[in-house]
């Protein structure tokens, strides 16, 4: 289902919203991280917020290549944790206020038998809510802001709580448009790649 996503907003916006203050100065000159992305595509690089010592930024693929993977090509597949195809018309779902959201995801590095190591993530999907269900029979999972602290804690051990967090979004608190087909080019990333089609 998840076959694009955007972000519009800068480094400032980001660094504000998941509290990661403490990476300002690192990627203030990196235009992965401190440009908006309005058309990011499978196997381009992307921003990842994951958590170890300390709550940070990672540079990812995206495109999952797990560590026992033989070849690097199998992440072309597992773009989502559920894999799926796109609507025919292409749409841009959004929250109403225009904020921003992070989306649940798995991670994982992989170490090929010569050359650097690649750190690759996935989205992860579920049932679609009462607007996206008109789409396609499956959306991304958008984690609500007060699950986004126990999702990124690789010490919480209870599972089934994890799980519960993965669930659909609240429809009325998200709006969907058509969009121009130009976000079908992964080469097109400007800003009318999330601005609705008239007509």
């Amino acid at each position: 289902m998840c076959g694009r996503f955007a972000r519009s907003k800068g480094l400032d916006a980001i660094i504000k919203r998941f509290v990661l203050d403490a990476i300002r100065e690192r990627w203030a000159t990196d235009p992965l991280v401190s440009a908006p992305q309005y058309n990011v595509a499978p196997s381009q690089m992307a921003p990842v917020i994951v958590q170890d010592d300390a709550r940070e930024i990672r540079p990812m693929r995206w495109g999952l290549v797990p560590s026992w993977a033989k070849e690097q090509s199998i992440g072309q597949k597992m773009i989502n944790a559920r894999a799926e195809t796109l609507a025919e018309k292409p749409m841009h779902f959004r929250l109403k206020d225009g904020g921003l959201f992070g989306f649940a995801g798995l991670w994982d590095r992989w170490k090929p038998p010569q050359g650097r190591e690649l750190d690759s993530f996935t989205i992860i999907t579920t049932a679609p809510n009462e607007l996206l269900a008109a789409v396609h029979h499956r959306m991304p999972v958008i984690l609500r802001q007060e699950d986004e602290e126990s999702w990124l804690d690789g010490d919480v051990k209870d599972g089934a709580a994890l799980l519960s967090r993965l669930k659909p979004y609240p429809a009325d608190r998200m709006e969907g448009f058509e969009v121009s087909r130009a976000v079908n080019s992964p080469a097109f990333n400007r800003p009318e790649c999330i601005l609705p089609v008239s007509g």
